[in-house]
């Protein structure tokens, strides 16, 4: 700005006085004081705009910089699992890491409900028999005794006393 001294600021006074005179001093002096603030409030605020408007900017680079190295890094990780992947699956075999579809995984997971729903004991006695399960597994004997014919089959009591 400019460089005013006390030596300035007196011959600008003493000329002052001359030219408006000592009874309209003292109003144009508040007058002028209060534009002088005004103008320095206004320059401080264009000065703070200003630096926000850089600072906006700075981080708008650094946010754009940070994105691109999420990125390149997610690239860079995906490559490497696909090469770990590539690998196993090289030494493995296919067959061990790969993933059923979605047609397999519907059917092994249908499979599996209708085992659970054979095992359970709250599905009806004619929904296990046309399911084809079994209710009620017999021994050798039991199915000999069952199966036997009628003339064969004489059961003698005998009392054990």
């Amino acid at each position: 700005m400019i460089d005013l001294g006390i030596s300035k600021l007196a011959l600008i006074g003493v000329v002052a006085l001359v030219v408006i005179g000592p009874e309209r001093l003292p109003k144009v002096a508040r007058m002028a004081g209060t534009l002088f603030g005004r103008a320095q409030r206004y320059i401080n605020e264009v000065k703070q705009e200003v630096s926000r408007e850089i600072e906006l900017e700075e981080l708008r680079k650094m946010h754009k910089d940070v994105q691109e190295a999420a990125g390149s890094f997610e690239q860079d990780l995906k490559q490497e699992f696909s090469q770990v992947e590539s690998e196993m699956n090289s030494v493995f075999g296919n067959p061990l890491f790969n993933t059923p579809t979605p047609d397999q995984h519907a059917v092994k997971a249908k499979d599996f409900r209708k085992k659970k729903l054979a095992r359970s004991s709250a599905i009806p006695v004619w929904y296990k028999k046309q399911s084809g399960c079994r209710m009620h597994v017999l021994s050798g004997a039991a199915r000999v005794a069952k199966y036997r014919p009628a003339s064969l089959s004489r059961k003698v009591t005998r009392s054990f006393f």
